[in-house]
């Protein structure tokens, strides 16, 4: 049996090619051994970002590639196909993190009736969610287009949540305005949905490109709404936050110099323009920060208890997901070239807003 596996250049993410590798026969597995078919895969411009951020957030070594290349890890469905594990039956489907590939080995472990995870030692040393795997079998909320939604949106709206849980914790900073660039993207999206409905007298100021303005205020979660030639137009007399999902030095630094000591807080968390110097000078205002969700995630686990995370973003994400069918347009695409091309096409930011696609390398 063999895996058919999608791989990048991680010094050049243009570079890319498919590889097969051998997978054990079922009866070969060790012990406790899942051997998943990987059914379906949700990829956005946040798998950019997982590959821009490859080494750094140790993204790379969760599905081990030849070297010099890495496997973007994707968030999907998968079925067991094989099983070494008592308490996994062959047939299960199984939602969580997968790479770009027809099939995965996963050494099953913390068995539950909700879940599993990869115990594999490759994948330790990250954070605990990138392990995990949902027990999904006949959840009609993790079906049809329902389950599509939650692939290509639930991971990132869980970055939306935190981020905005971080910054209502910290009161914004003493701003009143959030600004948020790239914010055609789902993570902004979602964001400014949150601030909108949750956060009451707080402005909230979408940043984007002239050809996403009509879609980025027909969201209707923007209290304002600026291509990026216009950012410096706001009043700079108001103090403001910045939440960066675009990752250009180029506008961080206008920013910066346009609102000075009024820039209370200035968050890095994507790279959607994959356009950051190494070698940034200083900046007036708060300086820049990486915003890393899995610190949050801990943080708020010991302050909420066993359950209160999930307990707070369910909540979230049930007024969240409703909004969806009129936003989003679920594209689905199969095999090889299918896959390589929206691949190119996400690098290349030639993928429109509304679409999400949910790919397979299965013809």
């Amino acid at each position: 049996m063999k895996s058919t596996d999608f791989i990048v250049a991680r010094n050049d993410l243009r570079q890319c090619k498919f590889i097969e590798t051998r997978l054990p026969e079922p009866a070969a597995l060790p012990d406790e051994a899942l051997l998943i078919k990987i059914d379906r895969f949700a990829f956005t411009a946040n798998n950019i970002t997982y590959a821009q951020l490859g080494d750094q957030v140790k993204y790379w070594q969760l599905f081990p590639a030849p070297e010099n290349f890495g496997n973007i890890p994707v968030w999907g469905f998968g079925e067991v196909t094989a099983s070494r594990h008592p308490g996994v039956e062959i047939g299960e489907r199984l939602f969580g993190y997968f790479p770009m590939a027809t099939h995965l080995v996963i050494e099953a472990a913390s068995v539950s009736k909700r879940g599993l995870r990869d115990a594999a030692a490759h994948r330790q040393g990250v954070a605990a969610v990138y392990n995990a795997y949902a027990r999904v079998s006949g959840d009609a909320a993790f079906a049809g287009r329902e389950g599509d939604c939650q692939a290509l949106l639930r991971p990132l709206f869980m970055l939306s949540f935190l981020v905005d849980d971080f910054l209502s914790e910290n009161d914004f900073y003493g701003a009143r305005s959030v600004m948020l660039s790239s914010a055609s993207s789902k993570t902004a999206f979602g964001l400014a949905h949150l601030l909108h409905t949750q956060r009451k007298g707080i402005r909230v100021i979408g940043l984007t490109s002239a050809i996403n303005v009509d879609f980025v205020r027909s969201l209707g979660c923007y209290d304002e709404v600026l291509t990026y030639d216009r950012a410096t137009s706001l009043p700079s007399d108001s103090p403001v936050a910045f939440v960066d999902m675009a990752g250009s030095s180029e506008l961080r630094a206008r920013l910066h110099r346009h609102f000075g000591e009024q820039m209370k807080y200035s968050g890095r968390v994507g790279l959607t323009h994959r356009s950051a110097s190494p070698d940034e000078p200083e900046l007036p205002g708060a300086k820049p920060v990486w915003f890393f969700a899995p610190d949050q995630i801990r943080k708020r686990a010991r302050e909420w208890g066993p359950g209160g995370v999930d307990a707070r973003f369910g909540a979230a994400w049930s007024a969240f997901a409703p909004t969806l069918a009129k936003r989003l347009t679920v594209v689905e695409g199969r095999g090889a070239s299918a896959v390589k091309q929206v691949y190119l096409d996400t690098l290349n930011g030639h993928i429109p807003p509304e679409q999400g696609h949910m790919l397979s390398l299965a013809e």
